[in-house]
């Protein structure tokens, strides 16, 4: 039985969350009769992070894998037991007619003719993001995934992810008010090269650092950054300036292991990004300043910091709060009442799963329940060609307009 003080507490949780904003509460996408068979292609990094999430999802189940490595194609069947191998996409397709979704984890610039034959033969496309490295072949899949009739979500995580989906209905009421300024980073030391089994591979496995095929730091990370603020702000920015250079990692590569860009928008917001391989102060955030506050995202953690001289609300006096680095933030908890209901509100700072999860899920929830996804292929193509812009402002180191969708 509950106590009269642990009801009070419980409750003003609850309340402070949902005064914060509307409770975006999470729940897994259900099976309904037979789980959805998947296939996952690209088997690399990201295509293993994947397959490691769909197993937590029960409504799919991986029927197969493909990649033309060989030992690619070996873990990814370690982590999808009884899966079946493929080394060519086409085959997959033409062979197993009973996977529905396909998702593509490949190299950027592999994308296209995958995504563009997966949704001819009627599956259903999760694709990651950047969608391609040339804008002709952005454009291409977009329009492939308009007129296919099938679900097809691009691979951008923050429009799924709880916290920042809080976020989005934080900025819209008055708690942020007028946006000052952006600001984003992505600190990682690390050298982007890949250890290829043999010398035929490295130029296709180190395709991040090979000029004629690669969008570098700006296209590869600053893509899903910028999105944060085009999906927070519901618009996206009109031009980048950049620059580059390397810095460490002094192995014959042109592509910049360091980059800051100044990325527009038409209203006069302007976001400071920068994004290195050569230091890992600070990892990855995003910051968004407005008038009577700020908000602070790091992937799997929110923050909301009040401005003094901002209007009280009622809720403050209720919320979580963590000091950091001498101001006091607000947490944006996820599923706030539900963790309030059951008295534990302050171990939910964090989410429960990596942002790569709710995408996933949220892809398996439009193929399963029949929802719209979270990310369209039209959010997919402003991101890319965002991205795009970006290196190319990077590589001439000068200022380039986004060119527009349509």
């Amino acid at each position: 039985m509950t106590d009269r003080r642990t009801f009070i507490a419980q409750t003003a949780g609850a309340l402070a969350a949902v005064a914060i904003a509307p409770e975006i509460a999470f729940t897994a996408p259900r099976r309904r009769g037979q789980a959805k068979k998947l296939a996952v292609i690209g088997i690399g990094r990201q295509g293993r992070a994947i397959l490691d999430e769909l197993r937590k999802l029960d409504a799919v189940e991986v029927a197969a894998v493909c990649d033309v490595v060989p030992t690619r194609v070996r873990a990814g069947l370690e982590r999808a037991a009884g899966a079946a191998a493929f080394d060519d996409h086409r085959k997959l397709l033409d062979e197993r007619p009973d996977i529905e979704g396909i998702i593509v984890a490949t190299p950027t610039h592999l994308h296209r003719q995958i995504v563009e034959d997966a949704l001819a033969a009627g599956r259903h496309v999760y694709c990651e993001a950047p969608l391609a490295a040339t804008e002709e072949d952005a454009r291409a899949i977009a329009a492939a995934a308009a007129a296919s009739g099938r679900v097809f979500r691009p691979g951008l995580l923050a429009r799924s992810n709880p916290i920042y989906r809080r976020t989005l209905l934080l900025v819209r009421s008055d708690s942020i008010r007028d946006v000052v300024s952006l600001y984003a980073q992505h600190h990682r030391k690390t050298s982007w090269r890949v250890p290829a089994p043999d010398r035929a591979l490295e130029r296709a496995f180190n395709w991040r650092l090979d000029p004629d095929v690669s969008i570098g730091l700006a296209g590869e990370l600053a893509t899903h950054q910028i999105d944060v603020f085009t999906f927070l702000r519901g618009r996206p920015p009109v031009r980048v300036e950049g620059t580059g250079s390397v810095r460490l990692h002094r192995d014959g590569r042109t592509i910049p292991d360091t980059i800051h860009l100044r990325v527009h928008w038409d209203d006069g917001v302007i976001l400071t990004y920068q994004a290195t391989l050569a230091n890992s102060y600070g990892g990855e955030y995003e910051v968004l300043c407005g008038t009577h506050g700020a908000v602070r995202l790091a992937g799997t953690h929110g923050w909301f910091f009040k401005e003094t001289d901002a209007p009280t609300q009622g809720w403050e006096v209720y919320a979580t709060r963590q000091q950091f680095h001498g101001e006091e933030g607000i947490v944006l908890v996820a599923d706030a009442t539900r963790l309030a209901a059951q008295g534990r509100l302050q171990e939910g700072a964090g989410l429960e799963h990596p942002p790569l999860y709710y995408a996933l899920a949220d892809f398996v929830r439009s193929i399963v329940e029949g929802e719209a996804p979270t990310a369209t292929a039209e959010d997919g193509l402003r991101a890319t060609l965002v991205g795009i812009a970006a290196h190319r402002a990077v590589m001439q180191g000068g200022v380039v307009e986004v060119s527009a969708p349509a």
